[in-house]
């Protein structure tokens, strides 16, 4: 019967032409990015750093490295706002459509209800996550070469990897691992508001204020010292994976906390549904 429920609850979530606005939002933006990426002097700044650190340029100009360059912006910028709008929906549209009243009419409890919910909101982000790794290295491979990948992170986490064409897809493969782990956290941070009442519009407001406060704060100068309390600083644990040597005690306690912070929203937000008259 839960296998039956959680189902029915993934037909319904990717049954509404709302879930798909991030595929297109991914699609459209993709394409966008490789464009300029073939069409403008990008290359010379790639060519610059390369060169300065005495690499042949050439041998990195490729679909892997373009590819990673292309989520960065997605991640920080569209992701957030795409799956905070699942997740706000997830709950809140029910009581908004007033069917959550006939759901709870069944012989179901309302925390079984909630985590099958959760678990269609989770399944939507690695579902999200996959779709824009795919489509990123697909459609930088129709206009680069697959040749080693280059990563460069100036700033905040100072990463310069060079890479085989296969350990580079190795670890482009790892990365989308923690990548779908975030997008599940903002998901549930989402679908904790959503479990209030108000309306879904109002969580999705709500979470992604929170991750903009995050970043807000976490930027302000003498508040440096204090980055690992801020959310985001765990979530940059992606970028983490593309560094030489991976550093594995970073990673994993930032996945701790990561998955401190999931139980607790969902658990807040099963107690503030428990708590709701649903027939007012």
């Amino acid at each position: 019967m839960f296998y039956r429920h959680l189902r029915n609850e993934l037909w319904k979530l990717f049954g509404k032409k709302r879930t798909y606005i991030g595929f297109g939002a991914f699609l459209l933006a993709q394409n966008a990015m490789v464009l300029l990426f073939h069409f403008t002097h990008w290359q010379d700044r790639v060519h610059e750093v390369l060169e300065g650190n005495g690499y042949v340029a050439q041998e990195y100009i490729s679909a892997l490295t373009v590819a990673v360059v292309m989520l960065v912006p997605q991640i920080l910028l569209l992701m957030p706002l795409y799956t905070s709008l699942v997740g706000g929906d997830l709950v809140a549209k029910e009581a908004e459509d007033g069917t959550l009243r006939m759901i709870l009419s069944r012989p179901i409890s309302r925390f079984r209800l909630l985590l099958v919910k959760w678990l269609a909101g989770v399944v939507f982000s690695i579902v999200l996550v996959i779709a824009l790794g795919g489509t990123a290295l697909l459609f930088a491979r129709l206009w680069f070469p697959w040749r080693g990948m280059f990563v460069y992170v100036q700033w905040p986490e100072n990463i310069f990897s060079l890479m085989s064409p296969g350990h580079g897809l190795e670890r482009y493969f790892f990365s989308h691992l923690f990548m779908a782990f975030n997008s599940s956290i903002i998901v549930g941070l989402a679908f904790m508001f959503s479990c209030f009442n108000m309306k879904p519009a109002a969580a999705t407001i709500l979470a992604l204020s929170f991750l903009f406060i995050n970043l807000v704060i976490e930027h302000i100068p003498f508040l440096e010292q204090y980055h690992e309390w801020f959310l985001l600083y765990h979530f940059r644990a992606w970028m983490l994976t593309y560094a030489d040597p991976i550093p594995w005690p970073r990673i994993l306690g930032s996945v701790c906390v990561l998955v401190a912070f999931q139980m607790t929203t969902f658990l807040i937000g099963a107690a503030g549904f428990q708590a709701r008259d649903i027939k007012s």
